[in-house]
């Protein structure tokens, strides 16, 4: 184990603290705390569009009610592109990724012929070892991570066990779009590296894109984090909790005259056997 453990909580802010999130927070939150470590917080706010400060504000104050506290002040991820972009152009440079100017209708036409061949939609690498300079006149390109053709990428997860992801399935996907900004992929791995985190408790929703992840770690020579994806909050039809089933979030309870000690104490045992 590092010396120092670093978790962090990465919310999105479209919306009120999901008690789905809020059990993540927990959880990073106890992990740190039992081992003298720290949490950090990185309000994952890319999506310029649904993001709003009302919504951070909200989780914030979910956070806070609920009792669990962060180490620092909240990140932007948005504010970080300027470094997201830098890390995207270093690969490029150390030929771990390139540059792709394939055109909307000839993605769209992969994607046919991947369906008509009944093969998941896959990149066919057209642009892996050409040339910029073949690009058409004006056209922006995308920076597309060159990813391994053969083998196989290992997740070693706390929770899930040593999953394995076959590279061919991993795909060339992009990091940068044309428009200079950061996939979510990359700028998740930028930012958690550059954060210093050390182990990452999400979801296990999250977990296909922990192999993604995990090739933009090796092309950087970066040590990955140690994973765990623990398994998502279901409704009792065995669907995943979505408005049908009642209040999702903090606030809701909070105004129903529940403790936040109630609420943390019934979420960190969700799952588990009683005996």
């Amino acid at each position: 184990m590092p010396d120092t453990v670093i978790t962090r909580f990465a919310p999105s802010p479209t919306g009120f603290l999901h008690i789905g999130g809020a059990r993540t927070a927990l959880f990073n939150w106890l992990y740190a705390r039992r081992h003298g470590g720290k949490m950090l917080l990185r309000i994952e706010d890319t999506d310029r569009e649904r993001s709003t400060q009302a919504a951070v504000d909200a989780i914030l104050d979910g956070l806070s009610w609920m009792g669990i506290s962060w180490d620092g002040e909240p990140i932007s991820q948005f504010e970080r592109a300027a470094r997201h972009k830098q890390v995207a152009e270093e690969l490029v440079a150390m030929g771990k990724a390139y540059y792709c100017f394939a055109s909307q209708q000839e993605l769209e036409e992969m994607r046919e012929k991947a369906r008509a061949e009944g093969r998941p939609p896959r990149y066919d690498g057209r642009w892996r070892d050409r040339d910029p300079s073949e690009a058409p006149a004006g056209a922006k390109g995308v920076i597309r991570i060159k990813a391994p053709q053969d083998g196989e990428t290992v997740v070693d997860d706390q929770v899930q066990g040593v999953v394995r992801f076959p590279n061919k399935d991993l795909d060339d996907m992009v990091l940068l779009r044309s428009d200079g900004t950061p996939t979510y992929m990359l700028a998740v791995v930028v930012d958690d590296h550059d954060m210093g985190v050390t182990h990452i408790i999400r979801g296990d929703d999250h977990l296909t894109n922990a192999g993604r992840q995990t090739l933009i770690y090796d092309a950087m020579g970066w040590e990955v984090p140690v994973m765990a994806h623990i398994p998502l909050i279901h409704g009792p039809d065995g669907a995943k909790l979505s408005k049908r089933h009642g209040a999702l979030g903090a606030e809701a309870y909070r105004a129903m005259g529940y403790l936040p000690e109630a609420l943390r104490n019934y979420l960190v045992r969700l799952g588990w056997a009683h005996g």
